[in-house]
């Protein structure tokens, strides 16, 4: 999501390239690899071979793997968060409670990422996981954030990465979502109707340091059947909110 400048280093884009084309593709076969990042495979064989080298690949017959290496690196991002345990009993809290898909996302760099995620029983897959980026104004939980940054730092992130769609649902037009940041302010939680995903609904709260600067969002995302009439108008913002509450009074006395 990033947007290359002068000032990188050409051979260094490429091995990212070819790092999200590891994490993206379903069988990351060498020639797989190269024609998604529009390299030579001789180019490409060099930076895996290099990667392997280090244990952050793995290679088994044709196919190339992100390596167990990174969980090292991963867990040491996580843990820059002093309140990341907090936030991971609180979204296995509210997956059971909900049975739905949970998550706490943080921003940095003007990007979405979450650092826990739960799958309740009756959880509905999609892309969101751990470590999983999205833009701000995509989704229940990067609402809740945007709508609480000061607002030098929103005019910044929305300049910065303007508003492309994910679906046919996401807010694009800047009156618009200003309107509804304005909105989440006042009533103290988002809403997300198919933004991030294609037939999900999703609630989201922001949640404060002690300082009452935004350090994330906690969110539940369902089912249109599910998430719909009292359940998903009041209980579920009530539920949320309140146990980004009580999240909150971990993080104080932590």
């Amino acid at each position: 999501m990033q947007t290359p400048t002068r000032d990188t280093i050409k051979s260094d884009e490429t091995l990212l390239e070819i790092l999200e084309a590891l994490y993206t593709l379903e069988e990351p076969s060498l020639t797989a690899i190269a024609e998604k990042v529009d390299v030579s495979k001789s180019t490409v064989h060099r930076h895996l071979e290099t990667l392997r080298a280090h244990r952050l690949v793995s290679k088994e017959d044709d196919t190339y793997e992100i390596g167990l290496e990174f969980l090292r690196f991963g867990g040491a991002a996580r843990e820059r968060y002093p309140f990341h345990r907090q936030s991971k009993a609180i979204v296995q809290q509210v997956a059971d409670q909900t049975g739905e898909f949970v998550g706490f996302l943080v921003e940095e760099q003007g990007i979405g990422t979450f650092i826990y995620c739960e799958m309740g029983t009756e959880g509905v897959p999609s892309e969101a996981k751990v470590g999983q980026n999205l833009l701000l104004n995509q989704s229940a939980a990067g609402k809740a954030i945007l709508a609480h940054l000061p607002a030098d730092r929103r005019k910044q992130i929305l300049e910065q990465y303007g508003l492309p769609p994910r679906t046919q649902q996401t807010l694009t037009d800047r009156t618009e979502l200003v309107e509804n940041l304005e909105t989440i302010r006042e009533r103290g939680y988002a809403y997300a109707h198919e933004e991030y995903t294609d037939g999900l609904r999703a609630v989201a709260a922001p949640a404060f340091d002690p300082d009452n600067n935004v350090i994330g969002s906690l969110v539940v995302a369902g089912p249109i059947h599910r998430m719909r009439g009292e359940r998903f108008e009041s209980n579920l913002p009530e539920l949320v909110t309140g146990a980004v509450k009580e999240f909150e009074l971990t993080v104080s006395y932590a």
